[in-house]
């Protein structure tokens, strides 16, 4: 199995060939703050047999253990780093981020109060007319979900 993925500008991207490991969404604090969000969600790599195929990410030494990649031109995180021996990658850099299944979370106790209220909030279709207007307006500068030859950066 090839999966491929990306920062969102495009200057880093990478491919994994081979199986992915277990998926995760971490609760923790660190990976709250190193993914902006309400948790981290990572997959498993086999060590070497992820490729950078275009640039590299940047790195930050977030605990004396951990190590993370990030887009050094647009932030996004890209992967969680173990003892320079264990790689897993964030879900959403993938460019097919679908086809990974959730097994587990960790550090359930910092998880934001409201978590599990999560899945009861209202969705709003996408074909309301406020919505469909304000999304007809959008111009993505975002890199495709597939590799390409060339790729300007925008900065």
């Amino acid at each position: 199995m090839s999966m491929t993925g990306g920062c969102q500008c495009g200057a880093v991207r990478f491919r994994v060939e081979g199986d992915l490991g277990e998926a995760s969404i971490c609760h923790c604090r660190m990976c709250q703050k190193a993914t902006g969000g309400l948790f981290g969600p990572f997959v498993g790599a086999p060590f070497e047999a992820l490729v950078w195929t275009r640039g590299e990410p940047r790195r930050f030494q977030s605990s004396n253990k951990v190590r993370r990649g990030f887009c050094g031109d647009c932030g996004t995180p890209l992967t969680f780093e173990y003892g320079g021996q264990h790689v897993s990658l964030a879900i959403g850099a993938l460019d097919r981020p679908a086809e990974v299944r959730l097994c587990e979370q960790l550090a359930s106790p910092a998880q934001v109060p409201y978590f599990e209220d999560l899945a009861s909030l209202p969705v709003h279709p996408l074909d309301e007319p406020a919505a469909a207007v304000h999304l007809a307006g959008i111009v993505s500068y975002q890199h495709p979900d597939h590799d390409t030859e060339e790729w300007e950066v925008r900065r």
